[in-house]
């Protein structure tokens, strides 16, 4: 990786979907960054959000972005099917990357980029906003001095809508991921030896449910439950709920949405996750604050974010597809 300088880090966005894009807005608030480089499959991606980051240069060409911007960071939040050719690119010219998640669509692909990574994954850490949301800090902090986990429950529903406008996409991947890598976290990355899971099919045959359980022999049991299945009247991102029970404590948290509600013509939930862009504040904002410290070698990556953690993740959804009948 580079030589570390000082002052606020020079940083690209690669793919200006709705993650890129909050990435971006976020990013040119932070105190700690320097926001020098968009890069967008189309160039009407880029215009769209010109309006917004006047003064930013975008590229529709990665490798015309590396040599002309000053980046010596980078966001990887393009498609799944692109982030290990992506991160191979950058990892192999000594850039920092934050990789959104998952690595990638497979354990293989995923276990591609450990010749690049270094052992301490300071180039290569994973965005994992959950572990910068403000709720999920202080129930880690609780089952820390509350004792031994005895049982995490975590429900994650998305609309119904997902099924038709992402084909084929599994809410394992897609959602339940993000509860995987909180439930590794809150055991300190113990290796579960059970594995089990369902899944519930619409009459095309998409999957708009899952369901899974993991097991430690002698400790926790820890059960899943993500979907497609919520309609357009509620929330606009559904809804999260984790519940950790343990010897004479249990606790919960509901972070999606946040706890503020509209009403005019209709309900609305303006703070569906823990992301404000002006100022910047969050969950969000804490993660990239984190990972401009942790390229600027003042911080190491944290458990959950690691290259490491990334890859038993991968293996825990590759293990459950597998166990589904």
């Amino acid at each position: 990786m580079e030589k570390k300088s000082v002052g606020p880090v020079k940083v690209g966005v690669i793919g200006l979907g709705r993650f890129g894009r909050l990435h971006s807005l976020t990013l040119a608030g932070l105190a700690e960054a320097e926001l020098v480089a968009l890069v967008a499959r189309r160039q009407e991606s880029l215009d769209s959000l010109a309006r917004e980051l006047p003064g930013v240069r975008g590229w529709t060409s990665l490798a015309k972005a590396i040599d002309e911007s000053a980046a010596e960071a980078w966001i990887v939040a393009c498609t799944t099917a692109s982030h290990v050719a992506v991160a191979k690119m950058l990892l192999e010219i000594g850039k920092a990357v934050l990789l959104e998640k998952p690595i990638a669509d497979n354990l293989d692909e995923a276990r591609s980029l450990a010749p690049l990574v270094l052992p301490d994954s300071s180039n290569l850490m994973i965005g994992h906003i959950v572990l910068f949301n403000s709720e999920f800090q202080q129930l880690r902090d609780v089952a820390r001095r509350q004792g031994p986990i005895a049982y995490i429950n975590c429900v994650r529903h998305r609309p119904a809508s997902i099924v038709k406008d992402f084909l084929g996409e599994n809410p394992l991947h897609a959602a339940m991921v993000h509860d995987l890598y909180a439930t590794q976290v809150l055991l300190d990355r113990a290796e579960p030896d059970h594995f089990s899971s369902q899944f519930h099919r619409t009459g095309n045959g998409d999957i708009d449910l899952a369901l899974a359980q993991l097991k430690w022999d002698g400790g926790p049991v820890a059960s899943f439950a993500a979907s497609y299945l919520t309609p357009a009247g509620m929330p606009p991102r559904g809804f999260d709920r984790t519940e950790v029970f343990g010897e004479g404590w249990a606790a919960r948290i509901e972070p999606n949405p946040r706890p503020i509600e509209v009403w005019d013509s209709r309900a609305s939930w303006p703070l569906a996750l823990e992301i404000r862009e002006d100022p910047p504040s969050g969950m969000m904002a804490e993660e990239l604050r984190c990972f401009c410290r942790v390229v600027r070698g003042s911080q190491a990556v944290p458990t959950g974010a690691t290259y490491t953690d990334a890859l038993q993740v991968q293996r825990w959804m590759e293990q459950l597809v597998q166990a589904s009948p």
